[in-house]
């Protein structure tokens, strides 16, 4: 069907050697729910496929010296498994859950859905606001990527061909942290691509003040944003109704100053507002 080599490395060395002298002429072939219809409907030309799926040094969810790693070959699947995932990153695991239909949660990988470079990427939001970075590796070493990074456009990959992402580094959520979600508005209730997406992490003090957020929007941007600016206007704020929709009409400013004034406006404009509303009203008191 398609005039494609399938290479199957026993070992990521291996895999690294494999890119070092074909990098230029392959794809990294993970759970391939991208890739595949790609290749399918003709917009994807390579020389072959490199299958990195059953690497067990890409498969791992461990935390180490208080970092949580994931390996880039979970599945999304395995990320909502996870008991690790549940304590150190609730969100990732909400995100997990909502994320396409089980069969695609099966085979899909945390690593692909980054690479991919998707705005309406699932795990973005929630990777950003455990700040994490994403260690590529290469036959001379690695480098760490920010997820802000990684992406220099839309379904634009910074990786350089020779190089592959190994697992991600991510700050767990602090102890004292009691709310934590991920949400989303598609065209439809169930298996449906994000429109648009937001994740966020919260403490409040015992004066009801928030003294500690992390809030990130996804798929309204060409590249992934985390937004300081609502994190810096509600932080020591007590989370009113009407405190939260002073934040979500300067979310939708904000996004429109990044996109521009589209005709699709007239939806995100009061749709992104409704939706932070939604993410954060179990906050208010």
């Amino acid at each position: 069907m398609f005039n494609v080599a399938y290479i199957r490395p026993d070992n990521l060395d291996e895999a690294l050697n494999f890119l070092d002298a074909k990098g230029a002429e392959s794809k990294i072939l993970a759970g391939g729910t991208d890739i595949m219809v790609d290749l399918r409907s003709g917009s994807l030309n390579t020389r072959y496929l490199l299958d990195v799926s059953r690497l067990d040094d890409l498969r791992k969810i461990e935390v180490l010296d208080g970092k949580l790693s994931i390996g880039a070959a979970v599945t999304i699947a395995e990320l909502w498994e996870s008991e690790t995932i549940a304590v150190s990153a609730p969100a990732l695991r909400r995100a997990a859950d909502k994320f396409a239909s089980k069969q695609i949660r099966n085979v899909a990988t945390i690593g692909g859905n980054v690479a991919h470079c998707s705005p309406c990427g699932d795990t973005i939001p929630p990777l950003l606001i455990h700040q994490a970075q994403a260690v590529v590796a290469n036959p001379q070493g690695q480098r760490n990527v920010t997820i802000e990074e990684m992406a220099s456009g839309p379904y634009h990959c910074s990786l350089r061909p020779n190089e592959l992402i190994t697992h991600f580094i991510l700050e767990p959520k602090p102890p004292e942290v009691d709310f934590a979600d991920f949400q989303k508005i598609g065209r439809r209730q169930e298996l449906a691509i994000a429109r648009m997406s937001m994740a966020t992490m919260a403490f409040k003090d015992n004066d009801h003040s928030i003294s500690f957020l992390r809030f990130a929007l996804g798929s309204c941007t060409p590249t992934p944003h985390r937004f300081y600016e609502i994190e810096d206007f509600l932080m020591g704020k007590v989370p009113t109704e009407d405190v939260l929709w002073q934040a979500g009409k300067m979310l939708a400013e904000k996004m429109l100053d990044i996109t521009g004034r589209r005709p699709s406006a007239i939806y995100k404009e009061p749709a992104i507002q409704g939706l932070f509303m939604r993410m954060m009203s179990p906050l208010i008191q």
